[in-house]
Formats: structure tokens, sequence, C-alpha cells
């Protein structure tokens, strides 16, 4: 199986390759006030508005650094085959595949409970790599805020925000359409 190695602080963690869509430079964030910890924006991506976290907030309590190797990591986070839930994942240091069989992984004998997103570790030349489960990063009510059907008073300029990133417009906001040019005025 193929994964992404990225780092978060100074140690390393992997991620399987099939739950990633696309990896992007770090991106200018729409912040949200009053974000959950870890949740570091919205960012556009391919038209749509999606949520991100920053691992490092979540983890360790800092943004990650400002790097060039600093992304962000689209993941389907959906379990739902043909169903799109996108999330950005920012990483430092995500710049490095592997691959490896998942059983070569194995248990480490400490299973935080405040982290169920961290999985079983390898180690290799360079010493250890834990895997990280990105279905498994969001809380119920922070998957429940950040892709829920209809966001209330999420509205800005005639768009509303759809959990599932969708943009749609508002008719009730916008400009009625313009009544039709008259040959003379087309011709000034």
């Amino acid at each position: 199986m193929l994964f992404l190695l990225f780092q978060l602080g100074n140690d390393r963690y992997a991620l399987e390759a099939n739950r990633i869509v696309e990896i992007v430079p770090l991106l200018s964030l729409k912040t949200i006030p009053q974000a959950p910890k870890g949740v570091a924006g919205l960012l556009v991506y391919r038209g749509r508005a999606i949520p991100a976290l920053d691992l490092c907030d979540l983890t360790f309590g800092r943004p990650a650094r400002e790097r060039m190797s600093t992304r962000i990591i689209i993941v389907n986070y959906s379990e739902a085959p043909g169903h799109h839930q996108w999330l950005g994942l920012i990483a430092e240091r995500a710049t490095e595949m592997m691959q490896r069989d998942v059983q070569d992984f194995v248990e480490a004998g400490v299973k935080p409970t405040a982290a169920p997103f961290l999985g079983p570790v390898l180690i290799d030349a360079r010493g250890i790599i834990q895997l990280l489960h990105a279905q498994k990063l969001l809380t119920e009510n922070v998957r429940e805020l950040l892709f829920a059907g209809e966001v209330p008073g999420a509205e800005l300029s005639g768009i509303k925000f759809q959990g599932s990133g969708n943009l749609t417009p508002d008719p009730s906001h916008l400009a009625p359409p313009l009544p039709p040019r008259t040959s003379e005025e087309a011709s000034q």
C-alpha cells in the first residue's frame, strides 16, 4: 500500500494514499470565528469551500510552521461510496511517499484516548512512523458542524455554504435581471 509521509513537529506520520484526493500548497484560509480546536478555516478547492484542519494545532496546540514543504492534503473524509466530504489537512514536510504493507505497522502499546486518530507504528532506518487515521480526526460534534446540511447564518453576498462543500446562489439576494438593451442603446 502507498502512504504519504509528513511531519507534525519532529515526529513522522503516514496517511494512506487511497484517501488522498490531492496535495496542494499551503493556501490562505478564511478563518472561522470561534472554531473548534484544530479547525484552521475554509479554503476554496475546485470551486467549493471546504474545511481545513491544522494537524499540528490539533495534536500539539500550535499552528503548522509556514514552510515550502507545508502542504494541505485534501482527503475524502466520507466512508460512503460515491459520496465526497472533502477535508483539508495542513501538515508539515508532506513531500515523501512510502510503499509498505499495512501489516508492517504494529500496535505501540499506548492508545491515547484524546487522540483516537493515532494508529499503529512502523520502525524504519530513520525512526518511528505513526499511522494517522483521517476518518477518526473529527469528534461527532465537530463532524456535524463541518459537514452538516445547510449551515444557518452562513450566507455571504447571496451565497449559501452547504456542509457538503457546495456553494449555491440564493435567488432572494440577487438583483433582478437587466432589461434587454434597445438597438439605439447598443449602438452607443
